[in-house]
């Protein structure tokens, strides 16, 4: 495109080609009705099928398109962290490409930035096609998160937004690996807004989500915005210690004044239990910090391009953290 961008459109894939026909003829509809230029960045998370064929090919026969194809599966937050690092445009609108999240909201997003809003959040007011098992541990996860994050985290709210560019260029230098974007982009700040939507059913395919990827995803949103698990190991060894010394004093007490003794074995247990206890303490502290630091020190790329299409002059976008040192240099 010749003419700078007004919005970009950002949507992390993987394995999706059935719904791909369909969600590129609504994205078409609502591409014609925006009132400036905009792009549509497709970004290929190591999809398995014929996904990443059918995205290049769009971004070589439609210049609205852009495509980006991963060198491997890093995994839904990296393969969106990589199109919102390539997004050009003033507004930036994230979304999931399986049409739960319908692209016709996006006029409502821009309406609210219009009025002056830098972050507009869509909050899922009904969730159709979900079991009550995901309903009920969504639930839990969001009132876990509000109790005990450090930043308020929207409830019900998944990835679907609109971000301006000032709020855009601060997410862009947080270049953490374990990331969770929703917690990032409550944690920048700024004039936010929700809009509600009716969460429709998957258009086709299945559910790229089952429960390990999400209890990986709620696990690391968890540590990453809250001390919650430090304390809690710290409580939880401290309460086994304390168990020890009282059972300790039991043991004394029964010792001097009752015949319930058997020698030896109280004070073994006693030891093993408080040294069980400290080391519960001590490991679960040390061990989620040195983790994140150890995975922080490596200094990796967040992901890594393989090939890009739709891009002036093909050229190759940055790898993860290259968009840092150019920034690092530049400055």
């Amino acid at each position: 495109m010749a003419t700078k961008p007004v919005y970009s459109l950002v949507l992390p894939i993987f394995n999706e080609q059935a719904v791909l026909p369909l969600l590129f003829h609504r994205l078409d509809q609502v591409l014609a009705d925006l009132d400036g230029p905009a792009e549509v960045i497709l970004v290929d998370d190591g999809s398995t099928d014929c996904t990443s064929i059918i995205l290049e090919a769009r971004a070589k026969t439609d210049p609205r398109y852009r495509f980006i194809g991963l060198s491997r599966n890093f995994g839904q937050q990296l393969a969106m962290t990589a199109g919102l690092d390539a997004a050009a445009g003033d507004a930036v609108i994230l979304m999931d490409a399986d049409l739960q999240d319908p692209p016709e909201i996006i006029h409502q997003m821009i309406e609210k930035w219009r009025e002056g809003y830098e972050i507009v959040y869509a909050r899922r007011a009904t969730r159709a096609g979900e079991s009550r098992f995901k309903l009920a541990t969504s639930k839990l996860f969001y009132k876990t998160m509000s109790r005990l994050a450090s930043v308020e985290i929207p409830q019900n709210v998944g990835d679907f937004r609109l971000v301006d560019r000032k709020a855009l260029e601060v997410f862009r230098s947080m270049r953490e690996q374990d990331r969770f974007v929703r917690g990032m982009f409550a944690w920048v700040g700024f004039r936010q807004i929700a809009i509600e939507f009716n969460r429709e059913e998957r258009a086709a395919g299945e559910t790229k989500w089952p429960v390990g990827k999400l209890v990986k995803l709620a696990v690391n949103g968890l540590v990453s915005f809250s001390d919650a698990p430090l304390k809690l190991a710290l409580w939880l060894g401290t309460l086994v210690s304390g168990t020890a010394i009282v059972y300790g004093l039991y043991v004394i007490v029964s010792r001097l004044f009752t015949e319930n003794y058997v020698p030896g074995w109280a004070s073994t247990i006693v030891v093993v239990a408080f040294l069980g206890g400290a080391n519960m303490m001590l490991t679960g502290i040390l061990g989620l910090y040195i983790g994140r630091i150890h995975n922080e020190v490596k200094r990796r790329p967040l992901y890594i391009v393989g090939k890009t299409a739709g891009f002036a002059g093909a050229e190759m976008l940055p790898a993860g953290n290259e968009i840092e040192e150019r920034r690092r240099r530049a400055g």
